[in-house]
């Protein structure tokens, strides 16, 4: 098999998320515990008006999600430990030769072996689904995760050197053996390595650098790149490093990326510190984009006009992902697209 890594932007079959369950993502009191499980339910009765949803649950949540969850969501019980789909769950690939689905499944260690990280079960999920939509498995010895990539189609792959290169992950890879297995796995030729990643994902619940949160391609050629335009914000000086290194890239094809800016909301600080919140964790479905809120009308709005223009024919929604964001990630992050494969 050839397999290659479809763009985000082609067609889905399904959106696949895992609904929340007890840990270290889901809060300590019973206010943050019910924000969670909202912003979960809100993220996926948002996405089944424009494709089909498919939800793990954890048999001990079976009833709330159901109750909090559209009817249209199908629901499919296995043992969950952990809520992030993105980077625990399979990465879709398709041959197109034979129009067969494959399903990468990388190792998964909780993002680097924190203290704090389960994994046991969620390292199971990436097989689980695989069977469940028949899909070719592809084991990886990688320690990666779906939030650390983001491709094209055509052969280009965005990745990050602090997460990839990460000790905790990848002890003894290089960018020759990361290149390669990508290679493999998701048919690239062209890796881009940003330096790094946002502040935030640095601390202790971070993901040290995921891509997902800073930069996104949208079409060939063509990226959209978080921006902090408030020098307080040590992102600030981050979002001006990752232009320059953009700037001077080329795709697959050998095509300079033309650069838009999607400017960060004007909020600098939370109780933790400086925040991460980002519009580039979006989700881009069938028709539509599930845009990432922050509670800043206008600011929420400039981003759905960025994402409209960037994805034409698609209407961009927000939903509040504050709580989201205050649990680790965003819209994106919880969310993994199946493209839809002609068989």
């Amino acid at each position: 098999m050839n397999w290659r890594m479809p763009s985000e932007t082609d067609r889905h079959e399904r959106t696949w998320m895992a609904f929340p369950c007890p840990g270290p993502a889901l809060g300590s009191t019973e206010d943050s515990r019910e924000l969670t499980y909202r912003a979960w339910a809100d993220v996926a009765n948002h996405i089944v008006d424009f494709e089909p949803v498919a939800m793990l649950v954890d048999p001990t949540k079976h009833e709330r999600a159901r109750r909090m969850l559209s009817a249209a969501v199908e629901l499919y019980e296995t043992p969950i430990d952990e809520c992030w789909m993105r980077d625990h769950g399979p990465t879709f690939v398709v041959d197109d030769a034979s129009g067969t689905l494959g399903a990468v499944d990388w190792s998964f260690n909780g993002w680097g072996a924190p203290g704090w990280a389960r994994w046991e079960r969620a390292n199971k999920n990436a097989a689980f689904v695989a069977e469940l939509v028949g899909a070719t498995r592809i084991s990886s010895l990688l320690v990666n995760e779906g939030g650390g990539i983001h491709v094209d189609g055509e052969g280009t792959v965005l990745l990050t050197e602090t997460v990839q290169l990460d000790p905790r992950r990848n002890p003894w890879a290089d960018k020759a053996r990361v290149e390669e297995e990508l290679r493999r796995t998701l048919g690239i030729t062209t890796a881009v390595w940003l330096p790094r990643g946002l502040t935030r994902d640095y601390d202790d619940f971070g993901t040290s650098g995921h891509v997902d949160i800073v930069a996104t391609i949208t079409a060939p050629g063509e990226i959209l790149l978080h921006t902090q335009t408030n020098p307080e914000h040590p992102d600030f000086e981050v979002s001006r490093e990752l232009h320059a290194v953009l700037s001077a890239a080329t795709d697959a094809a050998g095509r300079p990326f033309r650069i838009t800016a999607l400017p960060a909301p004007e909020i600098l600080r939370d109780e933790e510190g400086f925040v991460d919140y980002s519009y580039v964790n979006h989700l881009v479905v069938n028709g539509g984009v599930i845009a990432c809120g922050f509670g800043e009308d206008r600011a929420d709005a400039r981003a759905r006009e960025i994402l409209e223009a960037a994805y034409p024919g698609r209407t961009a929604l927000t939903v509040d992902a504050r709580a989201i964001f205050a649990d680790g990630g965003g819209i994106h992050c919880i969310t993994q697209q199946q493209p839809d494969v002609a068989r």
